[in-house]
């Protein structure tokens, strides 16, 4: 049993998806996810689609569908889906709101899907797939009786067509063409036999044999869009054509049709003779003097602008009367304009007269009617004015009218052209009363005919009712629009290609406006569908859409599996898409014909349906992306002239041949394999088709296989059958020369394939034993098991072609010389040899003369075979469902370091940091000379490890990107295999699964060089898939349980947090109590090391040697990436390796594994605090870090490096150390001070100073030549005079450091107070004194002075601003407080976020509100926080550290931090913002769960960029309003960490979840991931 196919539909705001095409099968589940615009929307979604296959479908049946949630989380919508488990087939639709209603009318977006039905023949009901469908044409008048159908039809049968096309059975009309029906609901008496009168039963009868004896299924034309102009029907129901009564606006266009028509019997009689237009039309002269005489002569005498205009006495005489009564003009338009005559009258049009008394009943000072001296003088001035307006208007219709009397003359006589003189048209020759210069639009009843007056009076009355206008077809006009309706100009202007047999119908906008007709066209549909299988939507482009939805609706009421077929000349492919998702078209009328040269047909072989050879594994859970219409192709359709006059004889078997190896349906006309050799017309023809005989050399009216290419389409099409039952899904079409193509159809589970070569002949060959000789040789790769045919077109003199007059036959003089299975050492075509290198075969051709074909069965060689066998079964152990060649389910129940997942569960998140990540400068620093591998043509990977292939693969897949460098350099060799597992066989930790790899790509390189990319990607996708799977598991609940976006972000943890060489972390303590420091052992020497794992602050800058290790960049992300994720240890180790390095109160920023740090950073030892409160809080033995051994590096700030654990001191004591140092104040100058090292920073930057200020409590430091917080770009450009300068000092106290001070200030006295912690407070020198100062002393001084020095008012307040002045934006709070500059301290930035989180307390509530309110609207962009109120003088969004310009507030990157948008403050402001809604939900109910919704919608775009970036994280920074930077890390640790708290708080916010719609609980929730599954 196949599995459960799932594919995945994201729905975005806005999006309006009817003309995209989907198609799905039954049996598949179509599920929905919400895309990133939706995420904080509440969306409710609605379908067709019934729920049980027992509901019968209603299109305007809508039910909701529920949302589920597999991850559980309350407020992170990623992964909320709803699935609808496909069931029957047609055409449904699907709508979604946001605003809570449920009116399909008015949504929010929408969208369309076609599920294919199901067929099936035999008595046993054998199910075919839509590409397995070999289809022929007939012409069914052509049948005969139909007690002498079986025998006809038998041809098509015994031909290897399994559905047979009929054109309509319906009785037809007086033209006796097939499409022109007279009354749809009874059989055409042509097909009665004699001395009875058949009915559709009869019919019925033979197509249920058909299907049940012949296991050939039928299909027939339903023709909506008119009907015979000799229908009874419509005489007793006028109102269901276009007439004139219900359409009066065709009357203009009605009399334009009598005067050509006039005009052509008067040039037949000879009337015109004399001024050049004889009777006899043969030259374009003649048409030159038509067009004077209809114009000059014919036309003006008609005035039939008459039926536009107003009758100017008329309206004077109201007008004049409307004064004269003194009437007031009341509600007017604002110009005066003709209103038409809805009855198009002649002179009956008017204008309104509210508007002429308003415009011409005045006195104004600027016209004649100005000084009239009485008032008889002044309405006889108005009436004047008026009547030059009147005539102004009327002049403007007849101008508008000669315009398109002149196109329609036009038209006219390009008919004319075409009828009489053009070389492919019929060539009349002589105009007759039978046969005019052009037939007419209208159909009129004999009465009414006469001279053109008195068919004018005749449509007066009831007599309009019965002048029907013909139905036809439009060139390049819009198919939704109805080209007979009000509004249209195609009557007018004779732009219709009119069928002068059928009169078009019109049905209104609904059954009410024509009720006769559609219930007549109803049952038409109903009868027509309990019959046959199939329907062909015949003009499909001019029937109305509507009622083609609503016929179809009827139809699959009678039949749901109807196989729909069309043919659309929409000219666009968006609007067939359009008429395919209304009507449920399953396959799309495509013609061999079209192609204008072998070069072309061989594409459209390949545009039309399979996926190229060696095409990737698609997974069974994948998107669902827009597909091309599916094809029925046919090498001749019934509407095409015979191949034979438009190529030659010789291409009918080649081009068959073609055709047949299409992945798509396929299908040929009756007299295409009979090499008839003109068009069957559906009008004129009369004769009748063969029948079929079982004997040999059958005379007339019989035939066999031996007639034209019968034997050979019989084998093209039981190959089409077996390549579409049998899964040969993948094609590859190769031009070897002009006119020969090679196709190939491969099997991707068999990996068997068909080749087949087409030698063409689009015109007759000059030389037809040409035996090709030049023709480029096939090398063909495996092993040709035979030749499955060959065959070639001949000729014989011994026979001469006549057109038989009873039976439609072909040409005798032509054969087919075919052979079946034979050796390919026996062909007569082609020769084989093996190439030079001995790894292929090359076939040269003896005789492929044109017309020939020759077709190959091969398949793998032995090695290869059993190659893949090995590969499929390594496959199996990621979980796959592999099959066998057989088609067995194959399974690997080893469990053994053989198996792939016996390897990945011993492997530790470290070895899991190797396998899967690794970027370029870490890979090298093992000392292994092994970094990136760079795919030639590509570029390096962005990850050693697997992610860096999937970043890649993840991009082509989809898309079967063949062609792309990665696929090419695995084609040419094994170079990448080798490199995946010998890096991993390098390190003890990955050494096995380097093996495992290793094993399996050596099978995979005995598999033909075409199928490594395929194999390959499945391997690798695979493994990756189980490794991320072992990641997840190897964490906390909140990931394991998180959602895709949770899950993603976690990866990070991994990502950045390795060992590298040159990156350790400082020794840890040797009296460590347990869990010990991590130990690696170096796999070539056995040798142990320490290797506690450090966290890089991003890639691909930050990665390795001095540059990785940053203490704010890792305690700023230590608690997203290593706490919440669960990874205690590493935390650990971070905070006691970090700890150990305590100098001056600091910890380092740059780390150089402690001995080469640099403390020059005030506020990492801040991070470094509040990390390590993080950890208490989090874990569950959390405080027992407290009591950890801190290995001292410096026991005191001027003592030489110690060895690990000479000077021990418990964690508790180093904290306080760096609390006592601030509280006690401390100035120093940075060792080694100068260029050494820093070349960029003047002397007195090198001057540090740390403290408190006890009047407020607050924590301040540096100066204005440094930059000692995070914000700490140093301008390095003499060119621009900034090098030395600082672009951002925060000198003093920093809003943030603040913030986090008092955080650590209070939550030391809170576990002062349990006994946690042995110290109560510190001793400060205040007022010249030793102090002692508690802790809760501390706190209350910072909280006492914050507001009152950091708050700027969202309104002037004198009192408390002393320095007013220097406010640019109120509302917000200060970003430091007693800068050297300072006016930086009133500058707008996003770090008081920070301290809103951690230090909450300090804030007012609703003052912290508006000051998020003024951030969000100034600072925030789409991914980042601006570093800079864009409103400041020193604002620039955009980063270039490459600049060199003499700008010195961008030069090398001065502007860093000066207006470009940093990721991880985001993190701190929507927590913030998180944190005071719940605050103010008392006051503002609802602000939570819009705040909510708010964050869902920030995170959105993080959560994209997240899944499409390639290192599948968030960067550092991006320009202005969310641009790429390329000078940004791509990943960035904290810009992770932060994002990832910020779900962390949402998860555990007390706040019920309120998702889209009820979420009901599952077990079993089918992987949305985007994995393999």
């Amino acid at each position: 049993m196949p599995m459960n196919q799932v594919r995945v539909l994201t729905i975005n705001a806005g999006e309006n998806k009817e003309t995209t095409l989907y198609r799905l099968e039954k049996g598949w589940t179509l599920r929905f996810v919400l895309g990133a615009s939706l995420h904080a929307k509440t969306v409710r979604l609605f379908c067709n689609h019934p729920q049980d296959k027992s509901v019968p479908f209603d299109r305007l049946s809508f039910y909701e569908l529920a949302w589920r949630n597999p991850s559980g989380m309350k407020n992170d919508r990623v992964d909320v889906f709803a699935e609808i488990h496909i069931n029957c087939a047609g055409s449904f639709n699907f709508f979604f709101t946001i605003d809570g209603s449920e009116d399909h009318r008015n949504p929010n977006g929408s969208g369309c899907f076609l599920v294919e039905p199901t067929l099936s023949v035999g008595s046993n009901d054998k199910e075919i797939t839509l590409d397995c469908i070999q289809s022929q044409s007939v012409i069914t008048k052509l049948l005969g009786p139909i007690n002498e159908w079986k025998g006809r039809l038998r041809v098509a049968m015994e031909t290897g067509y399994n559905l047979i096309h009929f054109t309509p059975v319906q009785e037809l009309g007086i033209s006796n063409s097939a499409y022109s029906i007279r009354n749809q609901l009874r059989l055409n008496p042509l097909y009665y036999e004699k001395g009875k009168q058949n009915s559709l039963d009869d019919v019925e009868d033979i197509i249920r044999m058909m299907k049940k004896e012949w296991q050939v299924l039928s299909l027939t034309d339903l023709v909506y869009n008119h009907t015979a102009k000799d229908s009874p029907w419509i005489l007793e129901h006028p109102d269901s054509v276009y007439n004139l009564d219900n359409s009066p606006h065709l009357k203009p266009a009605y009399l334009i049709d009598r005067i050509f028509h006039h005009f052509s019997l008067q040039v037949a009689d000879g009337k015109w003779e004399a001024k050049g237009v004889p009777s006899k039309i043969d030259n374009e002269s003649q048409l030159k003097v038509m067009k004077g005489i209809l114009l000059t002569d014919v036309f003006p005498q008609f005035n039939l602008h008459e039926f536009y205009t107003v009758s100017e006495e008329t309206i004077l005489k109201e007008f004049r009367k409307a004064i004269e009564d003194n009437r007031l003009a009341q509600q007017s338009e604002k110009e005066l304009l003709i209103k038409q005559d809805k009855n198009y009258r002649r002179l009956k049009s008017t204008v309104d007269m509210e508007t002429v008394l308003r415009l011409y009943n005045t006195d104004s000072d600027d016209d004649s009617r100005h000084g009239a001296l009485n008032r008889q003088e002044r309405i006889t001035r108005c009436c004047v004015s008026l009547r030059e307006k009147l005539e102004e208007l009327n002049n403007e219709k007849k101008r508008e009218l000669d315009v398109h009397i002149g196109v329609a003359v036009g038209n006219f006589l390009a008919n004319v052209r075409w009828r009489f003189l053009a070389p492919d048209g019929p060539k009349i020759g002589t105009v007759t009363d039978e046969e005019p210069l052009m037939f007419g639009y209208f159909v009129i009843p004999p009465s009414h005919e006469g001279s053109v007056a008195k068919e004018e009076s005749m449509i007066e009355g009831d007599g309009a009712k019965f002048v029907f206008a013909v139905n036809g077809w439009v060139m390049n006009d819009n198919p939704l629009r109805n080209f007979a309706e009000e509004g249209s100009l195609i009557y007018l202007r004779r732009e219709l290609v009119a069928w002068g047999d059928s009169v078009k119908l019109r049905y209104g906008k609904c059954p009410e406006d024509s009720p006769y007709l559609w219930q007549h066209m109803k049952q038409y549909t109903e009868d027509t569908v309990r019959i046959f299988h199939g329907v062909r939507l015949d003009n499909c482009h001019s029937t109305p859409i509507h009622v083609a939805e609503y016929m179809m609706d009827v139809a699959r009421k009678i039949r749901p599996d109807l196989y729909v077929i069309a043919e659309l000349f929409t000219g666009s492919e968006s609007l067939d898409n359009l008429f395919m998702n209304r009507l449920g078209i399953n396959s799309l009328v495509r013609e061999a014909l079209s192609a204008w040269d072998a070069h072309e047909e061989g594409r459209l072989v390949h545009r039309y349906g399979g996926v190229p050879i060696g095409s990737f594994v698609q997974p069974r859970v994948r998107p669902l992306t827009p597909t091309v219409a599916h094809a029925l192709f046919y090498d001749q359709t019934h509407d095409n002239p015979s191949p034979i006059e438009k190529r030659s004889a010789y291409d009918l078997w080649p081009s068959a041949a073609l055709v047949a190896m299409a992945c798509c349906a396929t299908a040929s006309n009756r007299g295409y394999d009979q090499l008839v050799p003109h068009h069957i017309h559906v009008v004129k023809e009369k004769r009748l088709y063969t029948s079929w005989a079982d004997w040999e050399r059958p005379e007339r009216p019989f035939i066999n296989q031996t007639f034209g290419i019968v034997a050979g389409k019989t084998i093209l099409n039981k190959l089409h059958h077996e390549m579409g039952l049998a899964g040969f899904t993948q094609v590859y079409v190769d031009q070897l020369t002009s006119d020969t193509v090679s196709v190939t159809r491969h099997n991707p589970l068999s990996h068997d394939s068909i080749v087949l070569v087409a030698r063409t002949a689009f015109t007759h060959p000059a030389n037809p034993s040409c035996p090709g000789q030049h023709i480029r040789p096939l090398v063909m790769q495996g092993t040709i098991n035979e030749v499955i045919f060959e065959g070639r077109m001949g000729t014989t003199h011994h026979y001469e072609y006549k057109q038989d007059e009873e039976y439609v036959n072909g040409l005798p003089d032509y054969f087919l010389e075919l052979k079946q299975h034979i050796r390919v050492e026996d062909s007569q075509i082609c020769r084989v040899q093996p190439s030079p290198d001995g790894q292929n075969l090359e076939i040269f051709w003896k005789k492929l003369t044109p017309g020939s074909v020759i077709a190959f069965r091969t398949s793998l060689p032995h090695k290869s075979r059993e190659a893949i066998l090995e590969i499929r079964r390594g496959l199996g152990q990621f979980g796959y469902l592999m099959r066998s060649y057989s088609g067995s389910t194959m399974f690997d129940d080893t469990w053994d370091k053989s198996n792939f997942r016996v390897i990945v569960s011993n492997l530790d998140l470290p070895s899991l940091n190797r396998a899967l990540y690794r970027v370029n400068d870490e890979e090298r620093d093992d000392g292994y000379g092994i970094g990136a591998y760079d795919i030639p043509g590509y570029g390096p990977m962005v990850y050693c490890g697997i992610r860096g292939i999937i970043s890649v693969l993840a991009d082509i897949r989809p898309t079967n990107d063949l062609g792309h460098p990665l696929c090419g350099n695995l084609r040419n060799g094994d170079w990448l295999q080798d490199y995946i597992a010998n890096r991993l066989k390098l390190h003890t930790g990955t050494y096995d699964l380097g093996v495992w790899f290793e094993g399996v790509f050596n099978h995979l390189r005995n598999a033909p060089r075409y199928l490594i990319p395929c194999y390959f990607d499945a391997l690798v996708t695979g493994a990756y898939v189980v490794l991320r799977e072992m990641v997840v598991q190897q964490m906390s609940d909140f990931i394991r349980d998180g959602s895709t976006f949770v899950q993603a972000l976690a990866m990070g943890s991994v990502q950045f947090c390795g060992f590298v060489k040159t990156s350790k972390l400082p020794p840890l303590s040797p009296n460590l109590e347990k869990p010990k420091p991590r130990i690696e052992v170096e796999k070539s020497s056995g040798k142990e090391q320490e290797a506690p794992l450090s966290l890089a602050a991003g890639f691909p800058h930050f990665s390795s040697g001095y540059m990785r290790n940053w203490g704010r960049d890792t305690f700023i992300a230590a608690r997203g990436l290593t706490i919440l994720t669960g990874r205690q240890q590493e935390t650990r180790c971070l905070i006691l390796a970090f700890g150990g390095t305590l100098r001056h109160g600091l910890i380092p920023n740059l780390l150089n594994e402690g001995t080469g740090a640099r403390y020059n950073c005030r506020d990492a030892i801040w991070w470094w605090l509040q990390c390590i409160q993080d950890y208490c809080r989090h874990f569950t033995n959390g405080y027992n870090i407290l009591h950890d051994k801190v290995s001292r590096l410096y026991p005191t700030d001027e003592s030489d490096v110690q060895p690990p654990g000479k000077v021990d001191q418990p964690l508790y004591d180093v904290i306080q150390e760096a609390i006592q140092k601030h509280a006690s104040g401390l100035k120093y100058r940075e060792r080694n001070a100068g260029h050494g090292i820093d070349s960029q920073m003047t002397d007195l930057g090198f001057n540090v100073e740390i403290g408190v200020k006890w009047e407020t409590g607050f924590v301040y430091g540096g100066n204005e030549w440094n930059c000692g917080t995070w914000m700490d770009k140093m301008g390095s450009s003499v060119k621009a005079s900034n090098k030395g300068k600082p672009a951002t000092p925060r000198d003093g106290s920093a809003v943030e450091i603040v913030g986090l001070s008092m955080s650590t200030i209070r939550w030391l006295d809170e576990i002062n107070a349990k006994g946690i912690y042995p110290y109560d407070g510190v001793t400060a020198k205040i007022d010249g004194k030793e102090t002692k100062v508690t802790f809760r002393e501390w706190a209350n001084k910072i909280k006492s002075n914050f507001e009152r020095n950091f708050w700027i008012n969202d309104e002037p307040d004198a009192e408390n601003e002393p320095n007013p002045e220097l406010i640019n934006r109120r509302g917000m709070y200060k970003d430091s407080f007693f800068a050297t500059q300072f006016w930086a301290d009133f500058q707008l930035r996003p770090n008081f976020t920070v301290a809103m989180v951690v230090a909450p307390e300090l804030f007012t509530p609703e003052r912290a509100w508006i000051a998020l309110t003024t951030a969000q609207n100034n600072l925030l962009g789409p991914l980042g926080m601006k570093t800079l109120d864009p409103k400041d003088w020193g604002y620039i969004g955009d980063y270039d550290n490459a600049n060199d310009s003499t700008d010195g507030r961008i030069a090398c990157g001065f502007n860093y931090h000066q207006g470009p948008e940093w990721l991880w403050p985001i993190g701190y402001f929507l927590r913030a913002k998180l944190y005071f809604a719940s605050k103010l939900e008392s006051k503002k109910k609802g602000i939570v769960k819009e705040t909510i919704g708010f964050i869902e919608t920030r995170l959105a775009n993080h959560y994209l960029e997240l899944m499409k970036s390639p290192w599948q994280s968030l960067p550092e920074l991006t320009n202005s309003n969310g641009s790429y930077c390329r000078d940004s890390c791509r990943g960035q640790a904290w810009s992770v960490g932060c994002v990832l708290e910020v779900l962390y708080d949402l998860e555990n916010i007390d706040m019920p979840a309120s998702l889209p719609s009820s979420i009901p609980s599952s077990d079993s929730v089918p992987d949305i991931n985007g994995n393999l599954c």
